[in-house]
């Protein structure tokens, strides 16, 4: 697993008018990103399901019975 942070910043853009400048560099192409999440998914290890809830006593509208003592 990386502790590493990606970071992608949107810096300070070059003002040119040469359509090959304003592309972005190579490093930031898709092809780029599929193989960094493919490594981040070969990375990652499984995690145990959460155990189940414990259990839950609940009250049901109407259910209950009352008492009345008319001594």
């Amino acid at each position: 697993m990386t502790d590493a942070q990606l970071e992608l910043s949107l810096g300070n853009p070059r003002v040119t008018s040469s359509p090959r400048a304003n592309r972005r560099p190579p490093t930031f192409n898709s092809g780029w990103w599929f193989r960094r999440m493919r490594q981040i998914v070969d990375r990652a290890f499984d995690w145990q399901p959460a155990p189940p809830p414990r259990p839950e006593q609940i009250w049901f509208p109407g259910a209950h019975r009352r008492v009345s003592l008319n001594s």
